[in-house]
């Protein structure tokens, strides 16, 4: 997928501008790219405009001016996009209740090395992740992962953790296939 380049990062006050509409764009791209698995388990599949967005977002909150980190925040955000083949989301373990999130982010440590896309072939292809997310004690919330399709859109999305609360597969949309599909010829 193509990163986003400096040349299309605006200023935070041109930004704030067309924020309004940019950020109606985004919400609709996301709402595809959004997929559940289970009750705990949420996949925000990234692309050229999600991510151009939390730049702007970030630059827009942190009033970042300089040049250095704009461009940071640039190389930053480009790292959650898959390369060629490859698609790249963040995955949100949601947990309301911050006792038992504390609880289940220990248990559930080994969470990353169960979670795949499935595609069209049947085949199961692993998530791959950044083992630093992953602490000696307790798995973060926030994952930023990937998954190496060789170019072929998944199917489904799924985890086959012991645990039977995380036990899930969802298959995909029509729509949500589309926008993955789209994602990976990007």
């Amino acid at each position: 997928m193509r990163a986003v380049h400096r040349e299309e990062i605006v200023d935070y006050q041109t930004y704030e501008e067309a924020r309004d509409e940019f950020r109606r764009r985004v919400m609709e791209a996301k709402e595809p790219r959004r997929i559940h698995v289970g009750g705990f388990l949420t996949f925000l599949f990234e692309n050229r405009e999600t991510i151009r967005y939390q730049i702007q977002e970030m630059m827009r909150a942190e009033r970042i001016v300089k040049e250095a980190e704009i461009r940071h925040e640039i190389e930053t955000y480009n790292e959650l996009l898959g390369s060629e083949g490859e698609l790249g989301a963040t995955l949100l373990i949601e947990i309301d209740d911050s006792a038992v999130r504390a609880d289940k982010l220990v248990a559930w440590r080994e969470l990353p090395k169960h979670l795949y896309v499935l595609l069209e072939s049947g085949e199961r292809v692993p998530m791959t992740y950044d083992p630093r997310q992953v602490g000696d004690e307790r798995l973060s919330s926030v994952q930023y992962v990937k998954f190496s399709t060789g170019g072929a859109t998944p199917t489904g999305i799924g985890c086959d953790h012991p645990d039977p609360e995380l036990r899930h597969e969802t298959l995909l949309t029509e729509a949500q296939r589309r926008a993955l599909a789209a994602d990976l010829g990007s």
